[in-house]
């Protein structure tokens, strides 16, 4: 099985009319394919993917699916806090072609350590490539290292994306993995990334790639080639950018920044609304600059 490594952009999902606009998702999956990215996240966080319908998120996953053309790897958001629901969008993705899914930790119904372990089992008989996305900022549930080892003794549990902003959870892992070298640990943040690679993860997940695939997979490929002091001055060119991407609730910023340089309408759904006078101007300056 193919190790899920480099950089992955976690990509929006365009909407015109309150509708899904096929035109510019092809255009994002094309820009994304130019800069060299190894793979897309489709219908994740950065995708809305709480405000999609079961029909749009079936139809994102295989119009992804179709754009890539094998071109780079599909990853597909079919978390959910119904075990069912995810099962169904698992085997969606697995259908139509995607590579791989990223399964959030079950959200608001607050499962125990064994509930979180018969959820991902669950899916993982599936078939297709899962990575655990842990975000307990948003989930409000953080699965810890030692669950993440048990699951990862599974045949379909591959990796994790990590976002719970502590590096010292990429090294404990580690030490917990019993297979390090088929098993993906990847970065949630792009603020920590370069840190988070050098105490030993296999790549990024990213919201900030989404308009700077270029700048920010050179960044990923010095930290696979071990120039941390590389990757360390170019990602300090892109501090301010990034702050900015994550000063309101993402993808609010991203999609806003999206719209300026001509990727897609700005449109974005409720109870998402439009960024603050602030940040639009923050935006703007910077991608001027």
């Amino acid at each position: 099985m193919t190790k899920f490594s480099g950089l992955y952009t976690a990509i929006i999902t365009p909407f015109k009319n309150n509708q899904i606009d096929q035109e510019s998702l092809a255009k994002i999956i094309k820009f994304q394919i130019d800069g060299g990215v190894e793979g897309i996240v489709v219908c994740g966080t950065t995708g809305e993917s709480p405000t999609l319908s079961h029909k749009e998120h079936k139809r994102v996953i295989k119009m992804a699916v179709e754009l890539v053309g094998g071109k780079i790897k599909v990853i597909a958001g079919t978390g959910s806090n119904c075990t069912a629901e995810s099962v169904e969008l698992t085997q969606y993705a697995k259908e139509v072609g995607a590579d791989a899914a990223l399964v959030v930790a079950p959200y608001y119904n607050k499962p125990t350590e064994d509930g979180l372990y018969q959820h991902f089992a669950t899916l993982e008989k599936c078939g297709l490539p899962i990575i655990i996305y842990n975000i307990p900022g948003r989930s409000v549930i953080d699965i810890s290292d030692e669950l993440i080892a048990k699951l990862s003794l599974l045949q379909n549990i591959v990796g994790v994306k990590d976002a719970s902003g502590d590096l010292a959870r990429v090294p404990k892992l580690i030490s917990l993995l019993k297979d390090r070298e088929n098993f993906s640990i990847l970065s949630g943040e792009d603020l920590t990334t370069v840190g988070f690679n050098a105490m030993g993860g296999d790549g990024l997940i990213s919201v900030t790639s989404n308009i700077k695939p270029k700048e920010i997979k050179e960044i990923q490929q010095k930290c696979q080639d071990n120039d941390f002091i590389g990757a360390k001055i170019l990602q300090n060119k892109l501090t301010s950018l990034h702050l900015s991407l994550f000063s309101e609730t993402n993808p609010i910023p991203v999609k806003y920044a999206c719209s300026l340089v001509g990727l897609c309408e700005k449109e974005i759904r409720l109870p998402l609304d439009s960024p603050n006078s602030k940040v639009i101007s923050k935006l703007q300056k910077l991608l001027e600059k």
